[in-house]
């Protein structure tokens, strides 16, 4: 099968899935049908799919994330300051790296707006609807919503990364809080060590809560860097921690500190 053949079948199949969608065009250009699938990937439940869809499925991100380009975290150079970190400004699907780090909501199965820029929705996209499947699951059996500042560890699927480590970042209502600055250091910490407890030696963590959830950047990235040092000093199974940002002022931000 072609790219274009695996598109065109991988839309289909999700068209047939639910009658709603009975008169539905498929566009005639590739950009069209990539939204297209990717809108329908984001709001389909998680339910099973049949091993046949899945392997096309597989076979088309994995075709997709190489023609995107992948970066080997390996490769990276470290801050002058600190072998054991890195800056880098990019899209952190495209990462290889034993972890990347997912800014998720409570409930934890991803962005339900179609096409959203979000990075949950973009991993979720990436790693193909097995990752929300094994989410629901993984939340029935807790029985609660993920509270604010722990993490949950699963596998990268379709993703250059071997796993995503969950973490739901504190929301800013008002004014900035101690509790809320304590709560994003929870993150940093319970994603580091759940990823030392996986045997990662490596893990990239976005922009925690800065984006919707309006936490003030120059503050999380204090916390962000100020947490890791602290908890690298401590524990030697971590070797190399990614400071994914996606921004021009965020990299600055994080150069201004880092050097």
């Amino acid at each position: 099968m072609t790219q274009d053949e695996r598109r065109l079948y991988l839309i289909e199949k999700l068209l047939e899935e639910n009658p709603g969608y009975a008169n539905e065009q498929i566009p005639a250009d590739e950009e069209g049908q990539w939204r297209l699938l990717r809108s329908l990937m984001n709001v389909r439940p998680a339910m099973p799919a049949d091993e046949e869809f899945l392997k096309i499925q597989d076979e088309y991100l994995s075709e997709l994330i190489k023609e995107r380009g992948i970066t080997d975290a390996a490769d990276l150079a470290p801050t002058p300051s600190d072998w054991r970190l890195v800056i880098w400004r990019g899209d952190i699907t495209s990462l290889k790296i034993d972890a990347i780090v997912n800014a998720a909501n409570s409930q934890m199965e991803g962005c339900w707006q179609p096409c959203h820029a979000c990075i949950d929705n973009c991993i979720h996209t990436f790693s193909g609807i097995q990752l929300r499947r094994y989410c629901h699951e993984m939340m029935e059996k807790q029985g609660h919503e993920e509270p604010t500042g722990q993490a949950k560890i699963t596998p990268g699927f379709n993703l250059p990364a071997k796993y995503i480590l969950h973490t739901v970042g504190p929301i800013i209502a008002s004014a900035l809080t101690q509790e809320d600055c304590r709560l994003l250091k929870s993150c940093y910490t319970s994603c580091l060590e759940l990823a030392a407890e996986t045997g990662c030696e490596s893990i990239a963590f976005c922009c925690i809560s800065t984006g919707v959830f309006r936490f003030p950047k120059d503050r999380a990235a204090e916390i962000a860097v100020g947490t890791v040092k602290e908890y690298l000093d401590g524990n030697r199974t971590i070797k190399r921690v990614v400071f994914n940002v996606f921004s021009p002022e965020d990299e600055g931000i994080y150069r201004r500190l880092l050097g």
